[in-house]
């Protein structure tokens, strides 16, 4: 085999790989001597068939296994000898011309073929100890106990029967039978169905349709699907539903008493409230650590500078791009509205884009550099995390993932990342700064959707961004 380096510029390489005719005849030769024992061919005894023969029954099928594995083979060692790790799997040319394949084939030709790749970048780390990171902390006061004690209240509303007509807030207990053109649909049916009016829940026109209604009326009310409902046989539909209202109930807050503590499962009004301050305590714990890691990569990212390879940026830019301009045309919106430009846009996701691959290199250059790992114990952890969303469809959702690498590999990626985030916090200098909750929890951004993506750089979940906001319809 002999290589040669045709180009190399930059982080792009491309090498000549040449491998002589007599090389591929040994390995023809070779292969010809194993299928010799194995062949059946009429009228020769197994084992007995002239190697001859086997070659023009077999030759060119053959040489062309020879000649793949020859590339498999050849590619590697050509890759080993550089000392250079591609920053993805080379692409091989290999020739195209007809009477040169032949030629190739039938042992009068050299094989010659091309691979390119780009190289992943060698770079300096920055000193880690030099690095001087700002973690905001917010005490939890009883004042903000006593606050989210009150959204638990207002959230568990008791309703009490009344006579009177039903009122915005009021929660109506109706039967109803909806149909579409005269028929019944799937989901357009039910009984003791409770509406909250005012909260949006139903389709529109639907809960408008009952204000005023008392215990005992029946109504007719006609309601229309939105034109993006999730299900696309109703989608944009209008359904006409005969309703029977079997009672109006009005809502009270309830007090916070040992009464209420009770109500929502624990023992006590003073174990509510220290609950409530450990869960309280956990979320601010967790918005500080994601500040502080936003701190740490905006650090790691301005303390290096090298050349990216071109490719590995191009695909995060493509992935990216995709998701924002699939998000705009999922919601109707145009960059106008997102108070930008496509220019503006495309310059600003490049920018990210190139971010999330430097800060992925030297992430995984320290945590190379220092042996960290995620054991299988942790993905295992990580996987139960994910089939608890899924209620239902545990196994389902396991044998997926388990049989499926790529997704495991997205697992593993966030926790990685996290030890090696953990790593670099102990030697740098971090110092408490001590914030208001609203401080805390303030997108430094601003919360134009436009930014959505800066948080979260590395943390492989810019997919799941807004997908979440449309499915709140329920059948009326």
């Amino acid at each position: 085999m002999d290589v040669t380096v045709t180009s190399a510029e930059g982080l792009r390489r491309e090498l000549k790989v040449v491998i002589g005719a007599d090389e591929l005849e040994r390995r023809l030769e070779a292969r010809l001597d194993e299928l010799k024992d194995r062949a059946r061919i009429k009228g020769f005894r197994p084992g007995h068939v002239p190697k001859q023969h086997l070659r023009k029954v077999y030759g060119r099928s053959v040489m062309a296994e020879v000649v793949q594995e020859a590339v498999n083979e050849t590619s590697r060692e050509a890759l080993t000898q550089r000392e250079e790790q591609p920053a993805f799997q080379p692409k091989i040319a290999l020739p195209e011309d007809e009477a040169e394949i032949n030629k190739i084939f039938d042992g009068s030709s050299d094989l010659a073929y091309t691979m390119s790749f780009e190289v992943l970048p060698k770079f300096q780390l920055m000193d880690l100890k030099t690095l001087k990171l700002e973690r905001p902390v917010s005490d939890v006061s009883d004042d903000d106990i006593t606050k989210s004690l009150e959204r638990l209240a207002a959230a568990n509303l008791r309703y009490t029967t009344k006579d009177g007509v039903a009122a915005s807030g009021d929660r109506v207990t109706i039967d109803f039978v909806g149909k579409i053109d005269d028929e019944a649909f799937e989901g357009g049916t039910a009984e003791g169905a409770q509406v909250v009016l005012g909260s949006s829940r139903f389709i529109p026109g639907f809960e408008e349709g009952l204000t005023g209604v008392k215990a005992g009326d029946e109504r007719a009310i006609d309601a229309t699907f939105p034109d993006d409902y999730p299900e696309a046989r109703l989608a944009g539909k209008t359904a006409h539903f005969e309703v029977k209202v079997m009672e109006v109930a009005f809502p009270e807050t309830p007090a916070i008493d040992e009464e209420f503590a009770k109500a929502v499962g624990i023992e006590s009004l003073e174990q509510l409230r220290t609950a409530v301050k450990t869960r309280l305590e956990q979320d601010r714990a967790v918005a500080s650590r994601t500040k502080l890691k936003r701190g740490l990569l905006d650090a790691l990212n301005k303390g290096h500078d090298f050349e990216l390879p071109p490719t590995l940026v191009e695909n995060e830019f493509n992935a990216i791009w995709g998701q924002f301009t699939h998000d705009l045309e999922h919601h109707k919106r145009s960059f106008e509205d997102e108070g930008t430009t496509e220019e503006k846009a495309r310059a600003e996701y490049q920018d990210i884009a190139s971010r999330r691959v430097r800060l992925g290199l030297v992430l995984s250059e320290i945590g190379q550099s220092q042996k960290i790992e995620v054991t299988d114990d942790e993905v295992n952890r990580a996987l139960m995390e994910r089939i608890r969303q899924f209620p239902g469809q545990e196994r389902k959702v396991y044998d997926f993932y388990r049989n499926n690498p790529r997704l495991l590999a997205e697992l593993r990626a966030p926790i990685y990342e996290d030890k090696v985030v953990d790593y670099i916090t102990e030697l740098a200098k971090v110092t408490d700064k001590k914030v208001s909750a609203e401080e805390l929890y303030a997108d430094p951004d601003g919360d134009d959707h436009h930014h959505h993506h800066h948080g979260h750089d590395h943390d492989h979940d810019h997919h799941h961004d807004h997908d979440h906001d449309h499915h709140d319809h329920k059948h009326g």
